[in-house]
């Protein structure tokens, strides 16, 4: 599924991406907001992890959404 897709039915996916990153908190997602960047960066702050496998991440669980 591309971003564009993502960002504009956020709503219905951000419950999904709670069950994916259970540390986001709900204030995290809404200010994500659909944007990419900013899902990783926090992504990134809750995991500790680097840029890079915050996008990986992110990219595999947007992959699978195609199978929902």
């Amino acid at each position: 599924m591309n971003w564009d897709q993502i960002k504009g039915q956020w709503t219905q996916f951000k419950g999904h991406a709670k069950q994916k990153w259970g540390d986001l908190t709900d204030d995290d997602l809404d200010k994500a907001d659909g944007h990419k960047d900013v899902l990783a960066g926090r992504i990134q702050e809750r995991y500790g992890v680097e840029k890079e496998e915050a996008d990986r991440q992110i990219d595999e669980w947007s992959a699978g959404l195609n199978e929902r």
